[in-house]
């Protein structure tokens, strides 16, 4: 009778975990592997330390972050215009400095830390000098599901708070 108890008492447990998705147990997946993969750019807001919001420009992009420990982030607003003459070497002065304010891209390693939910990003090369070798670059998920991804840029170089939201690429 025993055994009969225990094994039922292991069917019930095997059916009852799947019904926690949010428990560890049956989610399974470090915060890094949930991370890996594409996410598509879908809106972000900006807010200054005073709590006053920043207008944010409308854009298209995406992140990338691979299983070995790379990333890849681009954003690209979406009403920078075509060059006149078609040849991107050409651009006039006005279309070269639209295109240069209204792109952002950075690649290099990443570091998940899973107990405060932060990737800690080393650029290694950005459309924005800055940002190359800058210290404490870090990203903090807010949420996370199989297509949704939200995260936080805590401070950026002009002293404002992002949150970005991305849809997983299909």
């Amino acid at each position: 009778m025993n055994r009969r108890c225990a094994l039922g008492l292991c069917a019930v447990a095997l059916i009852t975990i799947p019904a926690f998705p949010s428990s560890s147990v049956a989610q399974g997946k470090s915060l890094k592997d949930q991370l890996v993969g594409t996410w598509i750019y879908v809106s972000s807001t900006g807010t200054r330390e005073d709590g006053s919001a920043v207008p944010r420009p409308s854009a298209q992009g995406a992140v990338t972050y691979t299983a070995d420990g790379r990333f890849h982030f681009i954003t690209v607003r979406t009403e920078v215009p075509k060059y006149a003459s078609g040849d991107p070497a050409r651009p006039s002065p006005e279309e070269a400095m639209a295109v240069a304010s209204g792109v952002v891209a950075y690649t290099g390693t990443y570091r998940v830390d899973e107990s405060t939910k932060t990737a800690h990003l080393n650029i290694e090369t950005s459309s924005v000098p800055n940002f190359v070798g800058a210290p404490n670059q870090r990203r903090i998920v807010t949420s996370i599901t199989d297509d949704e991804l939200k995260l936080t840029n805590p401070r950026t170089p002009a002293g404002v708070t992002l949150e970005l939201v991305f849809k997983r690429a299909k």
